[in-house]
């Protein structure tokens, strides 16, 4: 590919004229499969290249061919993992429809036997999926099962579940199936042979706890003592845990922006009691400047190298990383923001039939933007918003909110701000403003 065809030229507008895609399904892809990735003008307005361009004709060719966008995607990164670009490969491979078989060859990849995983998941096959990690397991190292099949499985399920293709039952369905077979994993660990003791777990709020029991599953098995607390760890009597296990580091994940506050209020407890931590989380791959409002070591954003870095730290103790204060300002603006929230709120209800609404879309959307504004505002960066903008967009999926009225909410959204809120709110609206537009 010539270096010219890269250079970032086109704005939205010419590469809607140029491929027939709508705005919003070229931000949609954007955000959730990372193609194409445009470059950002100092106004935050998207510049594509002829290569992007190229990249988003390529998924749709894969489209017309019967590919739903995550199938055409995931067929974009096999090619590019066997060292060649897509664009200039001479043949490829479209993955077969419906369910997959549950014994392959041995000759088949990880690759394959996690589609055959999935295919079981999503048809609520329990002992069919059973069969295709017993297979995997007696192929490969558990380590690689667990990272290859079960973690790289989950995210898939999630992706699809944010585009759409997969219910909210069938997400359920297979996390429930994964986490049970980790913590079947994580029982029959062997006995640590290595000296010191480890917490891990989630904080205040959060949910998601496969991150966690596959890193203390992972430290495990390199003989390492990992103490696992589970999801939702709540601060009350936090102390007290860290007294009787007396960890050499605490390891927490947070996924979503208002599980990163509650994180950050643990980072906070743990560096008073003099403890180390460990973070990472879907949420600091997103936001890198988030990392530095945590005090404590980030993991990086590879779950399957997070031990090496775990032991890194354990080897050769460092200071914990500072964190940046948080404004005044900042402070002031949270507190009047939970002054006026039921006004605010109560201003956003008063929609009308236009907008094609329910009222408890709207009250769930309130409640969504009212926690991940408070976790801007207590991480002392509103900006941080932007990236969970895009996550509100996801509750229209299962909610039918189509994204026309999901902009009319959040229009909405920032006229009450502007009518509720006085001067101390100023960084609160500004902030809203930037996210709103980038979204």
């Amino acid at each position: 590919m010539n270096s010219i065809d890269q250079v970032p030229t086109f704005n939205l507008k010419a590469v809607v004229q140029e491929t027939g895609l709508k705005p919003d399904t070229l931000r949609a892809w954007e955000r959730r499969y990372g193609l194409p990735q445009p470059r950002r003008t100092a106004g935050r307005h998207r510049l594509y290249s002829q290569r992007d361009i190229d990249v988003l004709k390529w998924l749709m060719a894969r489209r017309e061919e019967g590919l739903s966008i995550s199938r055409a995607v995931a067929l974009w990164r096999e090619i590019e993992a066997g060292g060649q670009d897509p664009l200039q490969a001479p043949a490829y491979t479209v993955p077969e429809s419906g369910p997959e078989p549950v014994f392959i060859l041995q000759g088949e990849t990880i690759n394959a036997l996690r589609r055959a995983w999935l295919s079981a998941c999503l048809a609520f096959d329990e002992q069919r999926a059973g069969q295709a990690l017993t297979q995997a397991f007696a192929l490969y190292p558990p380590e690689t099962v667990c990272v290859e099949l079960l973690q790289k499985g989950l995210a898939e399920v999630g992706a699809r579940w944010y585009g759409g293709e997969v219910t909210v039952q069938q997400e359920h369905f297979s996390s429930a199936l994964a986490l049970r077979h980790l913590e079947a994993l994580v029982a029959s660990a062997p006995p640590p042979t290595r000296p010191g003791r480890m917490l891990a777990g989630c904080p205040p709020e959060e949910e998601h706890a496969f991150s966690p029991l596959l890193l203390t599953y992972l430290l495990k098995r390199r003989g390492w003592d990992v103490v696992y607390l589970g999801a939702r760890v709540p601060l009350a009597r936090m102390e007290a845990t860290v007294a009787a296990v007396q960890p050499r580091l605490v390891l927490l994940s947070a996924q979503r922006l208002y599980t990163a506050a509650t994180l950050y209020e643990m980072a906070q407890l743990l560096r008073r009691e003099g403890v180390p931590l460990a973070y990472g989380g879907r949420i600091f791959n997103l936001l890198p400047a988030l990392r530095q409002r945590i005090p404590g070591h980030f993991l990086g954003e590879r779950l399957d190298l997070a031990p090496q870095r775990v032991e890194g730290l354990l080897a050769s103790p460092r200071p914990v990383p500072a964190d940046t204060p948080v404004s005044d300002a900042y402070r002031e603006a949270l507190s009047h923001f939970r002054e006026r929230r039921t006004l605010l709120e109560a201003d956003v209800m008063q929609h009308d039939a236009s907008w094609e609404l329910s009222s408890a879309q709207v009250t769930l959307a309130n409640t969504v933007m009212a926690d991940n504004i408070i976790a801007a505002l207590k991480l002392g960066d509103v900006s941080f918003l932007s990236a969970e903008i895009d996550w509100l967009e996801g509750l229209s999926i299962d909610d039918r909110m189509t994204p026309d009225a999901l902009r009319r909410y959040l229009r909405r959204y920032i006229q009450s701000a502007q009518t509720r809120l006085d001067e101390r709110g100023r960084p609160l609206l500004d902030g809203l403003r930037q996210a709103v537009g980038q979204a």
